[in-house]
């Protein structure tokens, strides 16, 4: 067998190999970004951030598929199997790099939609409600406190009809700390819009890389259907034929 013909099998089998690693790996990184946001989603009221999650989940599913499909098509050197194996990589790219463009696009929106909806979440902070809960993780988890900074609770009607107090969650140690100014030393200084968004951002760039790694590997792998293509398609008399 000629041995162009080896090393173009070989890289598209262990393509299909990466597919199926690929899938695995792109199926962990859409659900992570999903839970991140899942964790604040009182603070994310509109979900087109999560689009570019959703295409990763499903491309993630799609390539499962195609790597048995593409590992078949070359082991047999099937025409019609290795067209449809091309075809399926070709679509694969597209949707990764739609994923891509998608993933710029709402990453600037980020902060706005952060910025406005943190803002209601904390007016409507009484202790109790859903919105409260959401607020006291928010603060506990990022270690952070109001808005902007600690002063963003000032002229909320939590402050006013709390003796000028801050919620509990924005202290360090719930020992000795009682919420009020008087005690900085015992608060979280820093604003929770400006840790959530650097978490967002966190976690989207780095979907945002591995998705441009996997599509460089379609791309190369597109290159190597082709090769492959043309060199079954011009063997020469005595090479085993290719069975469509």
């Amino acid at each position: 067998m000629d041995c162009g013909i080896v090393i173009s099998k070989t890289v598209l089998l262990f393509l299909s190999l990466v597919f199926w690693a690929a899938g695995a790996a792109l199926a962990y990184v859409g659900a992570y970004v999903i839970k991140s946001y899942d964790n604040f989603d009182s603070f994310i009221q509109d979900r087109y951030t999560l689009i570019p999650a959703a295409i990763i989940i499903c491309i993630s599913v799609v390539m499962f598929i195609f790597g048995l499909v593409g590992c078949c098509a070359t082991i047999r050197e099937s025409k019609v199997g290795l067209g449809f194996f091309f075809l399926i990589i070709m679509l694969i790219f597209a949707a990764e790099v739609a994923a891509l463009v998608f993933g710029f696009i709402y990453r600037g929106k980020i902060s706005k939609d952060l910025d406005r909806s943190m803002t209601e979440v904390f007016n409507k902070y009484d202790g109790t409600s859903a919105e409260s809960s959401a607020a006291d993780y928010l603060q506990t988890q990022l270690m952070c406190c109001g808005v902007y900074n600690y002063t963003s609770w000032i002229g909320t009607p939590w402050y006013s009809s709390h003796n000028n107090t801050v919620p509990l969650s924005c202290c360090k140690n719930a020992t000795g700390c009682s919420g009020r100014l008087d005690q900085l030393d015992l608060l979280n200084l820093q604003g929770c819009e400006t840790e959530l968004d650097r978490l967002f951002q966190g976690v989207l760039g780095y979907a945002l890389l591995v998705i441009l790694g996997f599509a460089i590997i379609k791309f190369f792998g597109m290159l190597s259907v082709c090769v492959i293509s043309c060199k079954t398609g011009t063997r020469r008399i005595g090479y085993q034929p290719l069975y469509a």
